[in-house]
């Protein structure tokens, strides 16, 4: 798949229609784009961004959920964004079109996909998009909903980070430490390597076997397999009601800390209290706490999955306890088939033997030495395998897949979560005392004002925070009753898996069941084995990717993927075998780790998307960034876009080693303050053009 064209109209700096054909072909895959900073060129992989997303742009990268959260809300943010010689001409609409082509969609042969979205600040609603396939609207385009086609089809918004990137800002990448951070990772991780598309698969069979076996159930488990049927249904309804209103509470909430530090600075403005560069340095420190806040915050939310089990812990290690009595039971189980079996096979042998004529035996003389002789055998072979108690039977006959995550979880509540737990709720009141500090000392900044209008903001900047307050106190009640039914949803799985175990398949369906457990079993193994693959997999591409990108040898000798459950780690190791925190690493070294990541999940992904890449060259040294261009951009995809700042990210060394790869340079051309266009020069033109204009010669 790649991008053929792209055409902006009277978006943000891009006055009019503005288009962009691409010409990639299978020998050259670069295409360069540049201008001076403040031209367009992030303003142009913003566009792509939101023509996809709209407003779930800000779950793709964390700066557009900042800036939307800085402008008060999405359709704040996005109303922004009509060019501002337009909307004074009195234009209200601005859109942005991409036309894919090259596509391989299962089930919908075509030759291209053309997807707009527009805004009309006139109505200030929602965007609107459409999808034209060759040309014509489609019905299952129309049937799922564009957003959901073009997540579904296109691009999963997931996974959309390492297409579309900043390489300067993918350091974050290199700074995934939370749980939050984890659990995002391990998302993209499962959507890039495919992994979700089977486990779905197999979560629907069963639920498929479970309707099978519910038919001939008995009238009690029925009712039973109905009550929890509805159960699941009551949680998700909850789950998905709760997940609307967060978003419509951080919308809101977006909003109204807009507004309150809007009239922040108005305050201080009239008391003259503190100077702007006070102000704005409170401010600053109190969108990062925020910020941290809300991390923490998601941890917190994460741990409320693990606090029932926490509780429960004496019962949690009783079940622990059972299921290693259960295995060892197994086991001696297994021996004893084993001794009856060798036993048999040698009575057998024995009495099978020729014998002299003479030589009768009385039945009871067989009987009599057989017994004996089976106990001979055991005593003297078998002597040290111990008896399986009267009576028992397994109360939880769990796989060892099932009591490997049960025993992660409870090392997991035994080792760290106790402390985790203590240090993220510590530092949640340390962080929320430093707030209240701060915003007292905002407050008190305009404490020498008493006329009616200062009054007045005030009172509404009071109202405002108290409103604030409320309202992330609610977005955490949410969270953690999500937390709590999603909880309750595993359960219900099982009760409704164990219930399907105990009953019996009626005839006209045991085929049918046999296949279906048959399919669930293969896919289970299939699901272990592959992620094992991916995992060694990627290890080696990440690693592969570093030895290749990092100018310093032997730094980084391992690489270890860690999965347990639904968290992925990514853990280097130097020559000595000893861990390397990511933290450690300066900023060219974590760009570097990040990029290599890149490259392995998109190498891993076999997905074939367009990689568009904004400040290719930021923190790079020299050969860091000589590596860059030899061996990732002309290999990261079938089509690869950069964004450079020519002569400061793109010397004229960097551009010669990629020469050959590039197939169309554009520059954008900055008319005036408020309209920039674009003009496609030849590639052996690029550099002599873009110095001519901007005066910056060789």
């Amino acid at each position: 798949m790649i991008i053929k064209e792209v055409e902006l109209n009277n978006f943000r700096i891009y006055k009019g229609i503005s288009i962009i054909p691409f010409k990639p072909d299978s020998l050259k895959n670069i295409c360069i784009i540049s201008g001076q900073n403040g031209f367009g060129k992030t303003t142009f992989l913003m566009s792509l961004v939101w023509c996809l997303y709209g407003k779930q742009m800000q779950d793709v990268d964390d700066l557009y959920y900042k800036e939307i959260a800085d402008q008060g809300g999405y359709n704040k943010y996005i109303a922004n964004s009509l060019n501002r010689l337009s909307k004074n001409e009195g234009e209200t609409k601005f859109h942005v079109a991409v036309t894919f082509s090259k596509l391989n969609i299962p089930d919908l042969p075509c030759t291209e996909i053309k997807i707009t979205r527009s805004f009309d600040i006139f109505t200030n609603t929602n965007d609107q998009v459409e999808i034209l396939i060759d040309g014509h609207p489609n019905e299952l385009a129309n049937e799922v909903g564009p957003e959901f086609f073009i997540r579904d089809y296109i691009l999963p918004k997931e996974i959309a980070k390492f297409f579309f990137f900043d390489a300067e800002k993918i350091v974050t990448l290199a700074e995934i430490n939370t749980a939050e951070q984890r659990r995002k990772l391990s998302e993209a991780y499962s959507e890039v390597l495919g992994i979700k598309k089977y486990e779905d698969l197999k979560n629907q069979l069963e639920e498929l076997q479970i309707k099978l076996r519910q038919e001939s159930a008995s009238q009690k488990e029925k009712q039973l397999l109905i009550d929890l049927n509805a159960e699941e249904e009551k949680c998700d309804l909850t789950i998905k009601e709760n997940e609307i209103q967060i978003r419509q509470l951080k919308d809101d909430l977006q909003f109204k800390r807009k507004e309150s530090s809007d009239i922040q600075g108005k305050l201080i403005r009239a008391g003259s209290v503190i100077s702007i560069e006070e102000l704005n340095d409170l401010r600053t420190k109190e969108t990062t706490l925020n910020s941290r806040l809300e991390k923490l915050q998601n941890e917190l939310k994460d741990s409320f999955e693990v606090i029932p089990f926490a509780i429960a812990g004496e019962l949690f290690q009783e079940v622990s306890d059972q299921l290693e009595v259960e295995v060892n039971i197994r086991k001696i189980k297994f021996q004893q088939e084993n001794i009856n079996e060798t036993t048999n096979k040698v009575l057998n042998e024995l009495f099978n033997f020729p014998r002299p004529p003479e030589l009768l035996i009385d039945h009871r003389i067989h009987d009599f030495y057989s017994e004996l002789f089976k106990k001979l055998i055991i005593k003297h072979f078998f002597g040290d395998t111990p008896d399986i108690p009267d009576g028992f039977f397994a109360i939880h006959d769990y796989s060892e897949a099932e009591q490997n995550e049960l025993n992660a979880l409870l090392n997991n509540i035994k080792l760290s979560f106790k402390e985790a737990f203590k240090r993220i709720n510590g530092d949640v009141n340390q962080i929320r005392n430093e707030l209240g500090i701060i915003r007292r000392r905002l407050r008190d900044a305009d404490a020498n004002k008493e006329d009616y209008v200062i009054s007045s903001l005030r009172e509404r900047k009071a109202k405002l925070d108290n409103e604030i307050f409320r309202i992330e106190e609610t977005i955490d009640d949410l969270n953690i009753e999500i937390g709590e039914r999603t909880n309750e949803k595993t359960q219900i799985l099982k009760r409704k898996l164990e219930i399907a175990k105990k009953i019996e398949v009626s005839e006209k369906n045991r085929e049918k069941d046999e296949l279906i457990t048959d399919k669930i079993n293969r896919l289970r193994d299939f699901i272990n084995t592959f992620k094992e693959q991916k995992k060694r997999s990627l290890e080696k591409q990440i690693l592969h990717g570093l030895e290749v990108l990092m100018h310093k040898r032997d730094f980084i000798t391992n690489v270890r993927v860690d999965i347990v459950a639904e968290d992925v780690d990514i853990v280097l190791f130097n020559s000595r075998g000893e861990e390397i925190k990511k933290e450690t690493l300066s900023k060219g070294e974590q760009q570097m780790y990040a990029t290599a990541l890149l490259r392995g999940l998109v190498e891993e992904s076999e997905i074939e998307f367009p990689v568009f890449i904004d400040s290719p060259m930021q923190k790079f040294d020299e050969k860091h960034a000589e590596n860059i261009v030899k061996y990732f951009y002309p290999n990261a995809s079938e089509q690869v876009v950069i964004f450079p700042l020519v002569n400061k990210e793109l010397n004229v060394k960097e551009f010669n080693i990629l020469s050959k790869y590039i197939c169309q340079t554009i520059l954008i051309d900055n008319i005036n303050t408020d309209k920039s266009e674009f003009m496609e020069v030849e590639p052996s033109e690029f550099l002599g053009t873009y110095n001519q204009l901007y005066n910056n010669a060789l």
